[in-house]
């Protein structure tokens, strides 16, 4: 008889599996030479990273990555390694989403690396440094799959870049409707950087949403290889895979060990934004 874990719900499946792409917000921590990329190559095949260090900072993305994006997130396989003894309840259910673009825009901001402003000095250009505009990627994401009515608003921690809260509203008992939380903590990530020019990530997070009858807790990792590609349609491409591990409080825990209960790969593709508003004038 197979086992149901009752870690991990559809609902957050869909609101964070992919909002990984624009939650990075790495510091330091290079990976071994070649085990991200070796770690995608080896897909379904994966156990716990341990070479990710704790966070510190927001992760600096290569400068061909500035700008403005119109991103397609299509699901493209997805694999239960622990089945048929642990499942989790979303699964089976995002089979649907298989093949199914979701399209948004993400945007990635130079900063100053001195004083933490979006807004340069003269002096600051040089040595500006580009990060995802955490807060406007989460909103439009979240609002590309679960509609502007359900997602409230998301806002990042002034005091931290590893901390995010989306503010949430679905229905609950007697057809009322209930605001909850998704607090998302970035604990752990590395980079990478291969000799054929694709940049490489992975962050270990944390997520607690509350709002429900329990509070529910879990531990969900993403590694994402970024390529730039020679033409504007797409600029660039991305191969990114979502693992979600069982957290301590699950029945099921130990029996998973540092094994994934659920992983999902995506095919990222960024368009410019400007590129694609002139095509509809």
């Amino acid at each position: 008889m197979n086992k149901i874990s009752l870690a991990y719900t559809p609902f957050q499946h869909i609101l964070w599996s992919f909002c990984l792409i624009v939650l990075f917000v790495l510091g330091g921590g290079d990976a071994e030479a070649g085990e991200l990329s070796e770690r995608l190559a080896n897909f379904p095949q994966w156990e716990k990273l341990t070479s990710v260090q704790p966070t510190s900072g927001d992760l600096i993305y290569p400068g061909w990555m500035a700008g403005t994006w119109q991103v397609k997130s299509t699901l493209v396989d997805l694999a239960a390694p622990l089945a048929p003894d642990i499942v989790t309840p979303g699964f089976e259910g995002n089979r649907r989403q298989l093949n199914q673009p979701v399209s948004f825009l993400v945007r990635f901001i130079k900063r100053s690396p001195f004083t933490g402003l979006k807004f340069l000095s003269r002096g600051d250009e040089k040595s500006a440094i580009l990060i995802a505009d955490r807060a406007f990627n989460s909103l439009n994401l979240a609002r590309a799959y679960l509609g502007d009515e359900a997602v409230l608003s998301v806002k990042v921690d002034p005091e931290s870049p590893n901390r995010q809260i989306t503010f949430l509203r679905s229905k609950c008992s007697e057809g009322r409707f209930c605001d909850r939380q998704l607090v998302s903590l970035v604990t752990a990530r590395a980079t990478e950087t291969t000799p054929d020019g694709k940049f490489i990530t992975t962050e270990v997070f944390q997520q607690l949403f509350k709002g429900g009858s329990h509070p529910y807790f879990n531990s969900v990792e993403s590694t994402t290889a970024y390529r730039q590609l020679s033409t504007s349609n797409p600029a660039i491409d991305a191969d990114q895979v979502t693992a979600v591990y069982l957290s301590p409080q699950d029945p099921d825990y130990f029996a998973a060990a540092s094994r994934p209960v659920a992983l999902y790969r995506y095919r990222l593709e960024f368009f410019p934004a400007e590129l694609l508003a002139t095509s509809k004038e």
